[in-house]
């Protein structure tokens, strides 16, 4: 798909591609992308950014049954925003013209469970995770020193979505590209969790009232 498409037109694809997902069917334009790989193969014009989990189960061009060259997709453990992922959201951004950034998260998310356990139990963390960890955890701080007594299986629903606030934090604030295009209304950035039972992604984060 070549045509250019603004926030709203992005952002109605991906709901109709993930009702479809839902309901088990595939779309014709998305089987016939793939008998375009030679015209692909001299250009891309991705419609939205995915920023994703690199979680086995949440692969984005299934979950928005979008086909090849459609979606400039980034996956990295816990859906998170260091500065390689910055960097690759800003190439998108000013080379493709996307206007519309999804951070998407998903239930029973690995990294985000890892963090939440490393709130109750920072000595457990082993160095590698750290990486990931101390990036989600501050977010989730509050939920765990709030929680009563919650466990951390039952925090996970709400540390998902305060992950994935947290993101969309860094991505407004963390570049100057990505916010004079926000400033501009040239871009939306955007927060989503999918449901791996049901497959449903429900958007809840930065989408306007009338998208």
């Amino acid at each position: 798909m070549d045509r250019h498409l603004d926030a709203d037109e992005a952002l109605r694809r991906l709901r109709e591609g993930n009702r479809r997902f839902v309901e088990h069917v595939v779309s014709l334009d998305v089987l016939l992308s793939h008998a375009r790989r030679a015209e692909q193969a001299m250009a891309q014009h991705p419609f939205a950014v995915i920023l994703g989990c690199s979680d086995s189960r949440a692969p984005a061009e299934f979950i928005f049954d979008q086909g090849l060259g459609d979606l400039f997709v980034i996956r990295v453990a816990g859906n998170i925003a260091a500065p390689s992922q910055i960097g690759s959201i800003e190439f998108a951004v000013d080379r493709f013209g996307v206007e519309l950034v999804v951070v998407l998260g998903h239930s029973n998310c690995g990294a985000v469970r890892a963090s939440l356990d490393h709130c109750f139990r920072p000595e457990a963390t082993t160095p590698g995770l750290h990486a990931i960890v101390d990036r989600i955890s501050p977010a989730l701080l509050p939920l765990v020193q709030g929680c009563g007594c919650r466990t951390a299986e039952e925090l996970m629903p709400e540390a998902v979505r305060a992950n994935v606030r947290a993101t969309i934090h860094v991505l407004r604030s963390a570049s100057r590209l990505l916010e004079e295009r926000l400033e501009s209304g040239r871009l939306r950035i955007v927060g989503a969790d999918y449901d791996l039972a049901s497959g449903e992604v429900r958007f809840f984060e930065g989408v306007p009232e009338t998208a």
